[in-house]
This record gives C-alpha cells, structure tokens and sequence, in this order.
C-alpha cells in the first residue's frame, strides 16, 4: 500500500506563476531589465531563488545578484498569495486522501513553503515540509525525500512523488519511489514521459494510488 504522498508545490498544488513574475519585475525595476511575462519566468522556476535569480541576472556582479535576490525575497514574502491559488480540485482531493501521510518538498525556501500552505489552507492536511533550504541538498537530489521517508517511517515502495517537471521525475527516480507527473502544471507534458504516471487533473490521483494499492497487494500475495 501508498502510505506517503510526497508532492512539489508550484506548479502541482498551487499555481503561484503570477506572484513569482511580479516578485521578479519588482526586484529587477531598479536595473533596467525588461519586464518579464508569466510564460518567461513559468520557463525559469523550479531550482530554487538563488537559481532564478542567476538566471534572471545574467553576468550582473555578484553585488547587483544579491540585491536583486533580497528584493525578491522581501517582496514576495509579502505577496505570497495576492494571486496565488490551488489548482482546481487539489483541496478536496488532498483532504479526502486519508490514511496516507503527505509532505510537501519545494525548491522554494522553507518559510515561504509553510507560509503559503497555511494561507491556502492546505497546511492543515501535510505531516512534514521540506524547503530548498531544509536540508544541505534540494531536488533533483533523492535526499529530500530519503529524510522525510526516514521522518515518517516509510519506505520507498510505500511512496510516491507527485510533481510538474523532470526535477521531480528525477528525485523520485533516485530515491526508488513511483513518480506521478501533472500535466497541468509548469511544464509541458512532453518533458513529463520518464514517470510512472501522467495525469491531467489532481482529481485522478486516488485511482492511480488505488491501481498502485491493486499491484503492491498482487506481489505480497494479499
């Protein structure tokens, strides 16, 4: 049986592509950049701040990067949720999956992560969440998810991560969980085919856990 669900949040939870767009512009309005639309920055998340912001800045001095990176963080930890929203049907999905522990593990820095969860109202249904600032290595890395199974005493073959891009696909791969990939999410779904499973709506979880339940059941010969 499925005992942990392990989920990314941008880009499979919550859809926080306008935020993060106008957090950027804001921290970048000072320098002259050209404003970035939603489908740029949807195209530059996914590795965490420091990444972005590397990606955004270009060969600006060390100086200018990090204070395009503080005025990101201080704006958009003040704007978490202007616009953010979860994607259609992940609270009622997420809250009748009882029986099964959920974590979050999130590139984005831990504080934000917990902050956003509690604002959506969705911090209430997760055990344990872990930032790219958690722990000393973040995703695509399996060490992540090694630490929250070690958290929440289970094991890979009880797990899954449920997430948007290659980055997840990869972690899970490494860690020997089962990888479900949204297609609704931040990246197009011809970049999600080395997961387990592809689905088009968080609605459509609970039967892949169920067909996943069906084969572990088969091979233990319950």
């Amino acid at each position: 049986m499925i005992r942990l669900l392990i989920f990314d949040l941008d880009g499979t939870l919550v859809d926080s592509s306008i935020d993060i767009t106008n957090a950027l512009n804001h921290a970048l309005s000072p320098f002259g950049n050209p404003k970035l639309t939603v489908a740029q920055t949807i195209g530059l998340v996914g590795e965490g701040v420091t990444r972005l912001i590397e990606k955004v800045a270009g060969d600006d001095s060390p100086e200018r990067r990090d204070d395009i990176l503080q005025r990101f963080v201080t704006y958009y930890a003040a704007h978490l949720t202007d616009a953010t929203r979860p994607y259609p049907g992940v609270v009622q999905t997420i809250g009748k999956l009882t029986g099964r522990r959920k974590a979050v593990i999130s590139n984005k820095r831990e504080f934000m992560s917990r902050r956003l969860l509690t604002d959506l109202g969705l911090m209430r249904y997760i055990d344990v969440v872990l930032g790219g600032d958690s722990i000393d290595e973040k995703k695509p890395s399996p060490k992540p998810l090694f630490h929250v199974m070690k958290l929440l005493e289970t094991d890979p073959e009880e797990s899954v991560i449920v997430g948007d891009s290659i980055i997840d696909i990869q972690a899970g791969k490494a860690a020997g969980v089962k990888t479900i990939a949204v297609s609704y999410g931040f990246r197009a779904a011809d970049t999600l085919r080395d997961a387990d499973f592809i689905i088009d709506s968080i609605v459509d979880l609970p039967v892949v856990l169920e067909r996943l339940d069906a084969l572990g059941n088969r091979r233990s010969g319950r």
